[in-house]
């Protein structure tokens, strides 16, 4: 796992316990930013990198669990990996519903820990690349006219020239123009590219 350009987030009161993850996460050249409460780090500056947020369950006034969900509220979308000295099942059954990807019971294990961070860092490189590309293809198919859209969902469900022309009422040439300059501006070198962009605008598509 390459920790270039990401950060872990370590949120946990007990001063011994942020120390130890701190080094062992420096040790193999993380970057981290240790916390005793959560709103030190929703008032903290964070790098807009790939990161991981290790998370305590048992804090001084809002719990893990709970700050889990504010996060969700505020659209802070990180993976969390839950530590607690105090778990059970009902408690990580209700964190992993939530999305969490790892819920260890302390002391951890460092390679148990260190697997679920470097998981956590890869998912949100992963979902920062997805999301990047799904707003290059948004701007894209805003480029479309009214009637390029048309025909770009028509013919990534699969319908020919012909049958597209007879149902807009249009001429076939007229829609071969359309078609090639929603190849053009969607930047598909095939047809099977212009479906998968289609699949990806799936949301966009159907408000059409």
């Amino acid at each position: 796992m390459n920790s270039e350009q990401s950060v872990v987030f370590v949120i946990d009161d007990d001063p011994s316990m942020r120390e130890s993850l701190e080094s062992l996460l420096r040790s193999i050249c993380h970057e981290v930013q240790a916390f005793a409460t959560t709103q030190e780090f929703l008032l903290s500056e964070r790098p807009d990198v790939p990161g991981c947020l290790v998370l305590d369950v048992r804090l001084p006034g809002q719990s893990g669990l709970e700050f889990q969900r504010e996060l969700t509220r505020l659209d802070i979308e990180l993976p969390i990996v839950f530590i607690t000295g105090h778990g059970d099942i009902p408690m990580s059954v209700t964190a992993m519903k939530a999305g969490a990807i790892e819920f260890l019971t302390k002391p951890l294990r460092d390679q148990d820990f260190l697997d679920a961070v470097h998981r956590g860092i890869d998912l949100d490189r992963d979902r920062r690349t997805n999301t990047a590309v799904l707003a290059d293809l948004r701007e894209r198919f805003g480029s479309l006219t009214s009637r390029e859209r048309e025909i770009m969902v028509l013919v990534a469900a699969g319908q020919l020239n012909k049958q597209i022309a007879a149902e807009l009422e249009l001429s076939e040439i007229t829609i071969k123009v359309h078609r090639a300059q929603v190849m053009r501006k969607m930047q598909a070198k095939s047809l099977p590219d212009l479906v998968r962009f289609a699949d990806k605008l799936a949301i966009d598509i159907t408000k059409l």
